[in-house]
């Protein structure tokens, strides 16, 4: 199954990100008390008007691999990503409906490496995780989403 995992919000841009056991998502805007949703985030104005602001999804298996495989042990919190997710393939959702813990999203575009995340962290973020950080999503209905919510791919 395909689930939640863990839930990060930042309230401002450059500001640790922190691990929430509950998150309000709202139509339109992001997760209640995140940088973007205040549009308070480093790339607010150019994601201005986009759907693609509001929420930021990663892998848990893409973040695991990358430590294992380079000798780091950061932290999925550290990928700057709001949304952990276990046993997805976020790949696959680009331009698809989906819903997390019964809220649903649409993914919008791969969430790719950036010069931003390379310097923060590592410069080999940038080759390595190439269509390997996750996917943006815009947010159709609001509501609450925890930890261990299942994430499942819309029908047709």
């Amino acid at each position: 199954m395909s689930k939640i995992f863990e839930i990060y919000l930042s309230e401002s841009a450059g500001t640790p990100m922190k691990k929430v056991e509950l998150a309000q998502l709202e139509a339109g805007k992001g997760m209640v008390g995140d940088r973007y949703h205040s549009q308070v985030g480093t790339f607010s104005k150019k994601l201005a008007g986009l759907p693609d602001k509001e929420l930021t999804l990663i892998e848990l298996e893409q973040v695991d691999s990358f430590n294992q495989q380079y000798g780091f042990n950061f932290t999925y919190g550290d990928f700057r990503r709001n949304i952990i997710t276990q046993g997805a393939n976020l790949n696959h959702l680009e331009g698809k409906l989906f819903t997390l813990g019964g809220i649903c999203l649409r993914g919008v575009r791969l969430c790719e490496p950036c010069a931003h995340l390379a310097n923060i962290l590592v410069p080999e973020i940038m080759p390595a995780l190439v269509h390997k950080t996750g996917l943006r999503a815009q947010i159709i209905e609001s509501g609450v989403i925890k930890p261990g919510d299942a994430l499942v791919v819309q029908k047709g």
